[in-house]
This record gives structure tokens, C-alpha cells and sequence, in this order.
């Protein structure tokens, strides 16, 4: 059984005196430093969702200023795009217009050649017939002799007309 004598009781007396001296001393300040560090903790914890949230609103912000740079650079590729094909077609049809000028110069110029062609061919049969008729007017022959020399004449003509075409 349990004896109960003085070193009991003033072991009891002694705890309970320890406990009121502990709570007076040590567990109202250890508590209250553990008040304050739940307090920290908790502002912290605030604090920190106050960050994530702030971080996530700006990564939002971000992924939403990238989108625009993405949209707004694929607009100027697209009107560079454009811009490249404008001037492409511009290339093309300035130089159709240069092959058209082209053409036009050279059909003039084949139509000034070709004309000049055929005043020299003109001129040189009034210097052929004018040849041919001095001759005939200076052999004033027979009419089988100016048949003759008319068919010379032509022949000669023609010689000649081939002549100049060929050059």
C-alpha cells in the first residue's frame, strides 16, 4: 500500500507550488510567444496566398500580353505578307507594261522598216522604168524588139525585187 507520511505531502505541497510558480512564470510567456508565432505563421500564410495570387493574376496578365504579341506579330507578318504580294504583283504587271511598250515599239519600228522598204523598192522601179523607157525611147525599135525589152526589163525587175526583199 501507499504510505502516506510528510515527504508525500511535501512533495505534493512542492508540485503544487512549482506548477502556480511555472504557470505564473513560464506558461503565460511561452504561450504568449506561442501566440505570436501562430500569428506570424498565419500572416505569413496570408501573406502567401496574397503572393499566389498575385503571381497568378500576373502570370495571367502575362499569358495575356503574350497572346496579344502573338496576335498583333502574326498581323504584321500577314501584312507583310500582303505588302510582299502588292509588290509583287506591281513587278509583274509594270513589267507586262514594259513587254507590252515593248512590242508596240517593235511592231512601230518593223512598220517604219517595212515602209522604208517599200519606198525603196518603189523608187527603185521608177529608176528601173525610167532606165527602161530611156532605153526604149533611145531604141524606138520594131514592136518584137520593144516586147524584148520589156520582158528584160521585167525579168531584170523581178531579179532585183528578190534581190532587195532577201536583204
Amino acid at each position: 500500500m501507499i504510505n502516506i507520511d510528510g515527504t508525500l505531502l511535501a512533495q505534493i505541497v512542492n508540485f503544487i507550488i512549482l506548477v502556480i510558480l511555472l504557470k505564473k512564470f513560464a506558461y503565460k510567456p511561452i504561450m504568449k510567444i506561442l501566440k505570436d508565432r501562430e500569428l506570424k505563421i498565419s500572416e505569413r500564410l496570408n501573406s502567401a496566398e496574397k503572393d499566389e495570387q498575385a503571381a497568378k493574376k500576373t502570370l495571367e496578365e502575362y499569358q495575356k500580353q503574350l497572346a496579344d504579341a502573338r496576335v498583333q506579330a502574326q498581323e504584321i507578318v500577314d501584312k507583310a505578307m500582303k505588302q510582299a504580294q502588292k509588290e509583287h504583283d506591281l513587278s509583274i504587271e509594270q513589267t507586262k507594261r514594259e513587254i507590252e511598250q515593248m512590242r508596240k515599239t517593235a511592231k512601230e519600228d518593223i512598220e517604219r522598216e517595212r515602209e522604208r522598204a517599200a519606198q525603196h523598192l518603189k523608187d527603185e522601179v521608177v529608176l528601173l522604168s525610167m532606165q527602161a523607157a530611156s532605153k526604149v525611147i533611145a531604141a524606138n525599135l520594131d514592136s518584137d524588139a520593144n516586147e524584148k525589152l520589156i520582158n528584160e526589163f521585167v525579168e531584170k525587175l523581178d531579179k532585183s525585187k528578190l534581190g532587195d526583199l532577201s536583204c
